[in-house]
């Protein structure tokens, strides 16, 4: 058996997420189905995380083995984007790999991108790639919120109650808010997060920006653990799974 790792972009607003589900189009189904019909055997496709409904990756990166070595890489590129690109799909690189390479448990950080469009007119050409928010942000407010999310630290609050992992606690390696022409991106860093825990921060960032909270009622939110305390959670079509470091 050969192993192979993918790297893959997508569009994910036409899509019910990442996993497949009995019902709807994902992209971990559509990336089966395609690549199986390619190489004439059953896939299966092992992603570097889950990612919700409307949430976009600008390089997720996933495994697969097959039976027989792939040795013409770049028709193989061409040929699998050919019937992946309509749907909002590319597989950007394709990488052979030892067995002991796994693209979920061998990662050892996740960058994830949130896109904030803060203008009074509704984006256009961002549209679906982007939370749009009219009222003006106080950055210097929410850069200091996110300092205190930095460390190991119990993210409760964030997590979303369908929750499966073993544990809330997750280490924050750094967070980053710049702002260019009306459009505020935040940079998350950590191995791994917690469902919904991005679009959750994100949200709570929101609100202190907009002065509906103080500094410390951030910390007494986050520190709480309680979910029913926490703000609306960030819209997913702002949310972009930017890249997976091993």
């Amino acid at each position: 058996m050969f192993r192979y790792q993918i790297l893959i972009e997508y569009e994910g607003t036409n899509f019910r997420g990442w996993q497949i589900q009995k019902k709807g189009k994902t992209v971990q189904g559509l990336l089966q189905e395609k690549i199986s019909k390619l190489l004439k055997e059953k896939i299966i496709i092992y992603g570097a995380g889950r990612l919700d409904v409307g949430v976009h990756a600008k390089e997720q990166s996933a495994h697969f083995d097959c039976k027989n070595k792939i040795v013409k890489i770049d028709r193989f590129l061409k040929s699998i984007n050919h019937f992946l690109n309509k749907d909002g799909i590319a597989i950007l690189k394709i990488t052979k790999r030892g067995n002991n390479f796994h693209a979920r448990f061998s990662a050892k950080m996740r960058v994830y991108n949130y896109v904030i469009i803060n203008r009074i007119s509704g984006p256009v050409l961002d549209k679906n790639r982007g939370w749009h928010i009219i009222k003006d942000l106080d950055l210097k407010l929410m850069k200091g919120a996110a300092r205190k999310l930095i460390g190991t630290k119990d993210f409760s609050t964030f997590r979303k109650s369908s929750c499966k992992a073993k544990s809330p606690i997750k280490t924050m390696k750094s967070v980053k808010i710049r702002s260019t022409k009306n459009k505020i991106e935040i940079e998350f860093r950590s191995q791994s997060f917690l469902q919904q825990q991005v679009r959750s921060m994100v949200g709570c960032l929101k609100y202190v920006g907009e002065e509906k909270w103080t500094l410390k009622r951030f910390v007494n939110v986050m520190q709480s653990k309680k979910r029913e305390l926490c703000a609306p959670p960030a819209p997913p079509q702002g949310l972009f799974l930017k890249r997976v470091i091993y």
